[in-house]
């Protein structure tokens, strides 16, 4: 599936996209904050494609005036899910290359799976979490509607090989319907 919004296409990540992936991936402000370290080279990049990105609802996050990625967006079923999750709720992920930060650009992109999430799959909830430090992504959550659910501690951080907080905001369908009914 490909969505638009105003500025941006999400669409499938192809082999093609390495290059763009491996230029915003390979920066430390990045990856790690989100629980993923760099990327080390376009090849590198092109594994992370085929063996990560190229799973169902994932998507780049590209401008439409070029179409080239800058980011990453995805939905996980509840058996991917960080946290506890029933089996009609769903979980999103998202990161952005640092020259995009604080343009609303990822709540543009989150706006557009949450709807496709709650109008084309039939999920009840949304859950979003995110680790402590990355205020970005609390912030994003805030703004596209979540509300803070809980935290867990002494969580391992597998790809990165350490230990971390992870906060959980949840929104659900009704919530969310309630906060869009202007563009329902």
């Amino acid at each position: 599936m490909v969505f638009e919004t105003e500025r941006l296409i999400l669409r499938p990540w192809s082999e093609k996209d390495a290059e763009s992936l491996y230029k915003y991936a390979k920066d430390p402000l990045v990856g790690p904050i989100a629980g993923w370290p760099v990327h080390t080279s376009v090849e590198n990049s092109r594994e992370i494609i085929k063996s990560v990105l190229s799973a169902d609802e994932t998507y780049a996050v590209c401008l439409k005036e070029d179409n080239i990625p800058i980011g990453s967006i995805g939905l996980f079923l509840s058996a991917q899910c960080h946290t506890r999750a029933e089996e009609d709720e769903i979980e999103i992920g998202y990161w952005i290359g640092v020259p995009f930060w604080g343009q609303g650009l990822i709540p543009e992109a989150v706006r557009a799976l949450q709807k496709h999430a709650f109008l084309d799959l039939g999920c009840s909830a949304m859950w979003c979490g995110y680790y402590d430090g990355n205020e970005k992504s609390k912030r994003c959550q805030e703004k596209c509607g979540f509300t803070y659910h809980h935290t867990e501690k002494n969580k391992p951080c597998a790809l990165m090989g350490d230990v971390r907080t992870e906060h959980f905001s949840y929104l659900t369908r009704e919530q969310w319907q309630k906060n869009n009914d202007s563009v329902l």
